[in-house]
């Protein structure tokens, strides 16, 4: 069964801003979401996905990840 997280509680658990989700949802490359309605769920399996796709090792993995350099 899967659990699903409200933008505040996805926020919460992953320790980011809800106005950072809710750019992310306007620009993309956030994690995927839902809207039934008017109300925005998360399933938890998209957001773990897309915070484990964000870990890096070093600053120039980051880099490379970013900006697509070597």
């Amino acid at each position: 069964m899967n659990s699903y997280l409200t933008p505040g509680q996805a926020a919460d658990r992953y320790r980011l801003s809800t106005n950072y989700l809710k750019k992310l949802r306007c620009l993309g490359g956030g994690p995927r979401y839902a809207k039934i309605g008017r109300k925005i769920v998360y399933d938890t399996a998209d957001v773990e996905e897309w915070f484990e796709a964000r870990k890096v090792a070093s600053t120039s993995d980051a880099a490379v990840r970013v900006l697509g350099v070597a």
